[in-house]
């Protein structure tokens, strides 16, 4: 379905930080369901999906900067974490390939988080890479029936 991309923007640029609110459990976020917590990471699913089984990972502190914010031991825990959710996903979900990236602004989205999207298989190769992330392209229709259904096969092939 259509995204409106300038409203997307303007929710980003004019709300405190999505991830510190779905950490501190706002109820603005049930969307996200989180499907994977331990004390230092969570994995939720994102408010506006391009593909089925896409999963957002990050530490639940606020920090920024891929390299620069985590140490040595820091980074690989929270890679753990990124492998073990996207192999769940792929237990869940057709995959043709699982795309694993981190993306984000000091503009907006500044919380550090990883995405792991898992690319249908018969995906055109035009519609595939970045075009199959990219929003203005599209997102699924997503309810809250269809997070939780989803969140609750993630959790299961993470248990």
């Amino acid at each position: 379905m259509p995204f409106d991309v300038a409203a997307y923007v303007e929710r980003v640029k004019s709300r405190p930080c999505f991830i510190c609110a779905i950490v501190a459990g706002d109820p603005d976020h049930a969307l996200e369901q989180i499907v994977y917590e331990d004390d230092r990471h969570l994995a939720f699913l994102p408010r506006y999906p391009t593909v089925p089984g896409y999963v957002l990972v990050s530490p639940k502190r606020h920090v920024e900067h891929v390299v620069r914010d985590l140490d040595e031991p820091a980074f690989h825990a929270i890679m753990e974490v990124v492998r073990k959710v996207a192999l769940a996903v792929e237990a869940v979900v057709p995959s043709e390939r699982t795309y694993v990236l981190s993306l984000g602004s000091q503009q907006g989205n500044a919380h550090l988080h990883w995405h792991i999207a898992a690319l249908p298989p018969g995906t055109p190769y035009e519609e595939q890479q970045f075009h199959a992330l990219m929003s203005e392209n599209g997102v699924l229709p997503w309810t809250q029936e269809h997070a939780e259904e989803l969140a609750a096969r993630l959790r299961a092939a993470l248990s």
